[in-house]
């Protein structure tokens, strides 16, 4: 299904694809591909068949090499023509944070700007060896929102992120691996698979576990009194109270694979 002709969403068995459709422009952002992820999100969300959902970008050059720098004439004009760019974006990554299904993103090529900001957005990150990162910045005299600054942060420390940010220099996947900007660096020509390999064992999980966990680490990474302890408690106590924990149980005592249907 294509939700503009440089976004689509792709169904495939327990993996939606999101697909950043723009390989002329190293699938650089436009305003209406940021608008576009917020839609996705509400198909693959609706379906229970998806258990997980995987971001990747068209072609074979990049993952998102960033904002369309075309549209800045356009779009970032103004004061006021920026505040409502970031507020498009800024909810789109939002979104993403808050998706109750695991999200990947699969990079390959260019992440550099957005891209790498989208990929922060993901609960995980599994690059090929091709992958080249960069924050730029600085380069372009360009201010950077809060919230972008913290995920990167929580990912990889404050030292990394100043390092990030003050070069502004391109780096290499086991640059990135080392930081812990990704989790997994692979060969480029085994990355599909081994995305696919790794959606399945996800798939085969519980997703009420895997939803409680994603609320509670969200939950742990805010300041102190923030945390909202209570609602951890209703997580946990909601999995124990669960059709997928009688079946986990009665699986293991069986000696047989579980079937979760996520209630």
């Amino acid at each position: 299904m294509d939700i503009t002709d440089r976004m689509q969403a792709v169904k495939d068995g327990p993996i939606g694809w999101m697909v950043f459709n723009n390989p002329a422009r190293r699938n650089a952002v436009s305003v209406g591909m940021w608008q576009a992820i917020p839609k996705i999100l509400d198909v693959f969300e609706a379906d229970p068949d998806i258990r997980v959902i995987v971001l990747k970008g068209a072609g074979d050059k990049a993952f998102i090499s960033g904002a369309d720098i075309s549209e800045f004439e356009e779009q970032r004009s103004s004061s006021e023509a920026v505040q409502r760019y970031e507020e498009t974006a800024e909810e789109a990554g939002r979104r993403l944070v808050l998706s109750p299904k695991p999200t990947i993103a699969m990079i390959h090529g260019f992440c550099f700007g957005g891209g790498v900001g989208t990929a922060l957005n993901c609960d995980l990150r599994i690059a090929d060896d091709s992958a080249r990162f960069a924050v730029p910045a600085a380069r372009l005299g360009l201010g950077y929102r809060m919230s972008g600054v913290k995920r990167l942060m929580d990912v990889v420390g404050p030292a990394f992120t100043k390092e990030i940010f003050f070069t502004a220099r391109p780096f290499n996947a086991a640059e990135a691996l080392a930081m812990g900007l990704v989790n997994r660096v692979v060969p480029d020509a085994e990355l599909d698979n081994y995305v696919r390999g790794y959606c399945a064992t996800i798939a085969d999980n519980a997703p009420l576990t895997m939803l409680a966990l994603k609320r509670t680490v969200a939950e742990v990474l805010k300041a102190g009194p923030q945390v909202d302890r209570a609602a951890c408690e209703e997580w946990v106590r909601q999995c124990f109270a669960s059709e997928d924990y009688v079946e986990g149980r009665k699986a293991f005592m069986e000696k047989r694979k579980p079937t979760f249907k996520g209630r």
